[in-house]
């Protein structure tokens, strides 16, 4: 599974993954609802209903929600939240439904709300993360007290890891991070040489870009506008911290400040290695771009 990957997923990465039997994922929490549809279009015209559609609960989302429905998607995930009327609708209206969780409590809840799927995310993840617990051991923790499949998500973009998963108990893997070299996503080459060159260590579990999406913990690539809040002592108030007023680059025509939670693409402009450079664990295994096609077979092919 192509984890969704913010405004980096495009419906030409959703398709191209899709093709090649593994299962894509769009990510729409932030995609204007008849925009959306004309995506679902596009990505329900190329590979039927073999997708799924990702969104995130921490916003409101019923509109967007029955766009989904409407234009018969037949995977449908939710992260950031468990709400049970919303599993109720989309089971109803025949899609399966995935709630990412990060423990083990969360995961037992999801079941008996409706879950089909359980996406246990583990610390190691980029973008905002939900798990505190390392994907093997929250995997194992989880296993015994479910009987749906559980889906592994976190430091996954190589054989081994994916190996690791299926073995404390995981039915299948999501990967994120390795989908952001993908020459079909939407990453400022900036970013994506940031990226290439990064490696584990590079990464940090911080609360530091949480203009737009508070209280949210994410994992990015260390860089000038982390490591300067670190200098001042980590003040949580937006106004302690440096340069707080600054707009530091615009992403179609919107201001993107320091602590935006903004992801970059390739029509951001401005300081975009002062942004959150969104990246999880795995970056260690992700030194080139290439197809999501590709980058799907070489993960699937490490198993043989």
């Amino acid at each position: 599974m192509q984890a969704p990957v913010g405004p980096a997923t495009t419906g030409e990465l959703v398709t191209a993954v899709s093709r090649t039997g593994a299962l894509g994922t769009l990510a729409a929490s932030w995609i204007e609802p008849e925009v959306l549809r004309q995506l679902l279009r596009g990505i329900y015209g190329a590979v039927g209903d073999e997708f799924c559609v990702n969104l995130v609960l921490a916003f409101d989302q019923r509109d967007r929600l029955e766009v989904v429905l409407e234009e018969g998607a037949r995977f449908v995930s939710f992260s950031w939240g468990i709400e049970g009327e919303l599993i109720g609708r989309a089971r109803d209206r025949g899609a399966v439904v995935l709630v990412q969780v990060g423990h083990v409590a969360e995961a037992v809840e999801a079941v008996h709300r409706g879950a089909d799927i359980v996406i246990a995310q583990g610390v190691e993840a980029g973008g905002h993360v939900q798990g505190t617990t390392p994907l093997v051991e929250l995997i194992r923790e989880m296993r015994p007290q479910l009987e749906v499949p559980i889906v592994a998500a976190g430091g996954i973009a190589d054989g081994a890891s994916v190996r690791a998963a299926l073995a404390a108990g995981a039915d299948a893997v999501a990967c994120g991070t390795a989908f952001l070299a993908a020459s079909e996503a939407d990453v400022h080459p900036a970013y994506l040489d940031r990226l290439l060159c990064a490696v584990a260590t590079d990464t940090v579990l911080t609360t530091v870009f949480d203009v737009g999406w508070p209280n949210a913990p994410h994992r990015v690539i260390r860089n000038e506008t982390f490591a300067s809040w670190v200098a001042a002592g980590e003040p949580s108030d937006l106004r302690g911290r440096p340069g707080s007023e600054d707009v530091i680059a615009t992403r179609d025509d919107i201001p993107v400040e320091r602590y935006s939670d903004a992801q970059a693409t390739n029509r951001t402009t401005g300081d975009i290695e002062a942004m959150a450079l969104y990246a999880g664990m795995s970056v260690s295994h992700v030194h080139r771009v290439t197809s999501a096609a590709e980058i799907t077979n070489a993960i699937a092919d490490a198993l043989l």
